[in-house]
């Protein structure tokens, strides 16, 4: 019964995490080393691959070297559940955290490191709460508690935003500051979601350590009672008009707002840059994450063309022309996703391009001008295609892409997604990126969508052993 028990929680708290990763980051998989005791050889939790490709970096670090077995002489006087962290394998494209215990001898928690991350260390913070649940488990085996982790785990975002702000704030302050963070982080929420006259809110607020402002210089000051409180996010959302589309900077204690600045601001400072619906929070000039109509995401915004470089690095093109069409791509794109309005970008890889049905140019356009890659950016707006060459050059635009029915079409998607994959499959020296006008980036080559995800949907109630590592290192 204790080994089902083991087997549930583990289970649900690999879940949970997914789950919460997932809407905070995107997609995310979730993998776990776990040995019970020195003794046991480490199992591999990972229904998702996400360490197969890993296998022989995995081999030298948990099978051929013993080291991690050896328990830190801190081990024997902590507390059950508590955490004494390892070393971080450091394994290319991921995050991890681990460490030992005295219920859970080791344990590793592995996730994804997206592309697109304002900052790694929240979902550090989280893949560190997950540890110190799992322990916590461990060390009450068999109790109710066991059915908690997965929903703790899975709605730690605001936590872990919190928690790895503290650990900054503490490293540049000291522990003894006065900023609380809960209150400040549901200011920023609140007022990301609060309009007035119709209009999202814009501008900067900076949330500043109370014995710090005594050293500011305001351009504007408010008297202590008559300072607007951060409860009230009507009257700070009315306030922030006055920092819009400035250099200038609301200025608040935590409590309330005090003044406005166009300083810089002192070590410490939470600042919440309002762009509309969408917003960023920094620690001094640290992005920490991103957040949109109330809720916090770890998004930078930047398109992922990971897919499309990678493309571009099995082509022939040489190296510096590969490096120009990931400039203009780039550019064409971001802007796509800031203007919120559909587009398809299909690149021609050929020597000799082809022709597209489409709107032709008396003289193409070098996209390395900027003035001729700002028109580009503009003419992306029109239905259909940017017909790019291989040397970064704008040959039509308006293009139709067209062809025969292919498995792996999606209704869901629209004509533009679908009639990519048509294209592609029927030619191949294409490389066609479509950009949604709900901001999602499609690479599609050869008729499959390079940027597609397969999920995992677990069965109800199914909760397997984990397997050893030497088995899986085998398959």
């Amino acid at each position: 019964m204790k080994s089902l028990y083991r087997s549930l929680f583990i289970h649900n708290s690999i879940d949970g995490l997914r789950e919460g990763l997932s809407h905070f980051s995107g997609q995310s998989r979730i993998a776990l080393l776990l040995a019970l005791s020195p003794d046991d050889p480490i199992h591999v939790i990972d229904p998702q691959q996400l360490l197969t490709d890993h296998a022989p970096r995995l081999d030298e670090l948990y099978r051929s070297n013993t080291s991690w077995k050896s328990p830190p002489t801190a081990l024997a006087s902590m507390r059950s559940g508590d955490i004494y962290p390892a070393e971080d394998p450091e394994l290319t494209g991921l995050l991890a955290f681990g460490g030992h215990s005295n219920s859970a001898f080791f344990q590793m928690w592995f996730t994804e490191q997206h592309p697109d991350l304002c900052s790694s260390g929240p979902t550090l913070r989280w893949l560190e709460h997950a540890a110190c649940q799992l322990a916590q488990d461990m060390a009450l085996s068999g109790t109710m508690r066991n059915s908690t982790s997965g929903f703790v785990l899975q709605s730690y975002a605001f936590h872990a935003i919190r928690d790895y702000i503290v650990d900054q704030r503490n490293y540049l302050l000291g522990p003894d500051t006065q900023l609380r963070i809960y209150p400040t982080l549901d200011a920023v929420l609140g007022i990301s979601c609060t309009r007035e006259e119709g209009a999202w809110p814009c501008g900067r607020l900076a949330f500043v350590e109370p014995y710090m402002l005594l050293r500011m210089d305001f351009i504007a000051s408010f008297p202590r009672m008559e300072q607007p409180s951060l409860r009230n996010l009507r009257h700070c959302r009315k306030f922030l008009q006055a920092v819009e589309h400035s250099g200038r900077t609301l200025v608040a204690d935590g409590r309330s707002i005090v003044g406005i600045t166009c300083k810089p601001l002192p070590p410490g400072s939470l600042v919440a840059d309002f762009q509309g619906r969408h917003g960023f929070l920094y620690l001094d000039d640290e992005s920490i994450c991103g957040f949109e109509e109330g809720v916090f995401n770890s998004s930078n915004r930047t398109a992922n063309l990971v897919q499309f470089e990678e493309a571009l690095l099995e082509s022939s093109l040489p190296e510096e022309t590969q490096l120009k069409l990931r400039r203009i791509v780039s550019h064409i794109v971001r802007h796509a996703r800031e203007r919120k309005h559909g587009c398809t970008l299909a690149v021609d890889l050929r020597h000799i391009p082809r022709n597209l049905a489409g709107q032709s140019l008396h003289t193409p356009l070098d996209l390395q001008d900027i003035n001729n890659l700002e028109l580009a950016t503009s003419l992306s707006k029109i239905d259909g295609a940017l017909h790019i060459t291989g040397n970064g050059e704008l040959l039509n635009f308006a293009c139709l892409l067209d062809g025969s029915t292919v498995p792996g079409e999606n209704r869901a998607r629209g004509a533009r997604f679908n009639s990519a994959l048509r294209f592609t499959a029927a030619h191949g020296d294409m490389i066609v990126i479509v950009v949604s006008s709900d901001r999602p980036v499609s690479i599609i080559q050869r008729g499959i969508e390079l940027t597609a995800r397969c999920e995992w949907s677990p069965l109800p109630g199914f909760a397997p052993q984990p397997p050893s590592l030497e088995s899986w290192l085998k398959e």
